[in-house]
């Protein structure tokens, strides 16, 4: 059987007891990152070998995996932090193996997206998760413009590099929305920045860090039309 199992965004004690009972009774976990992975491993005292599976050898890897689930093996499916699948491997890794007849599972836990929805203080009801945009400017405005008129509520990850040229074009496709800038979640420097764009931008300082998620209100928001 195939289990996706999510782990700690950050803080280590938000692992489930039944996500620790899988991946001490797995054959093999398959990591997108074996070092995080392992240390993951380590400190919970878990000793069970390892399969690199990212997305540079998704190709690769995911074939040998489904081998060894077809021969009655039971593997883990572990990315960086989170939930697999979500803006991370796994998957081609789930279609294979259902295209092959095994079944598959999944113990919950955290996901970033949905942390940062919660506290952002913008509507819940409906919303729309996009993950990473592209990298290049023009591609950039482009993507965040396929969703201009969207009356969801728009999620979005960034990496610090990027994510004052995110905003940037953010306020110049979409205009002065409210947002909310998040980072660091469930870590010790958790940050939760609430205000319009154009505040979220001039409050940033030059020491960037920390992985984003960006939630921007969609043109259904009562409070962003007053």
């Amino acid at each position: 059987m195939l289990h996706l199992v999510a782990t700690p965004i950050g803080n280590l004690s938000d692992i489930s007891e039944r996500a620790l009972q899988v991946l001490r009774q797995a054959d093999y976990i398959a990591s997108e990152d074996t070092r995080k992975t392992g240390r993951l491993l380590k400190h919970f005292d878990i000793q069970r070998p390892q399969i690199s599976f990212h997305e540079h050898n998704e190709r690769r890897a995911g074939p040998r995996i489904v081998s060894l689930l077809e021969q009655g093996s039971n593997v883990a499916l572990v990315t960086s932090a989170g939930t697999p699948g979500i803006s991370d491997p796994g998957f081609t890794l789930v279609r294979s193996a259902i295209e092959a007849g095994i079944e598959v599972t999944m113990i919950p836990g955290p996901a970033a997206f949905v942390m940062a929805l919660v506290l952002s203080g913008l509507p819940l009801h409906s919303f729309t998760f996009r993950g990473f945009a592209p990298k290049g400017g023009g591609k950039r405005k482009r993507f965040i413009e396929a969703d201009k008129d969207s009356p969801y509520t728009l999620i979005y990850y960034e990496s610090p590099f990027r994510i004052k040229k995110f905003l940037e074009d953010a306020l110049e496709v979409l205009g002065d929305r409210r947002a909310a800038l998040v980072k660091e979640l469930t870590k010790m420097f958790e940050s939760v920045k609430r205000g319009r764009l154009s505040e979220l931008i001039t409050g940033m300082n030059e020491n960037i860090k920390g992985e984003y998620v960006i939630v921007i209100a969609g043109t259904s928001d009562k409070e962003e039309q007053q």
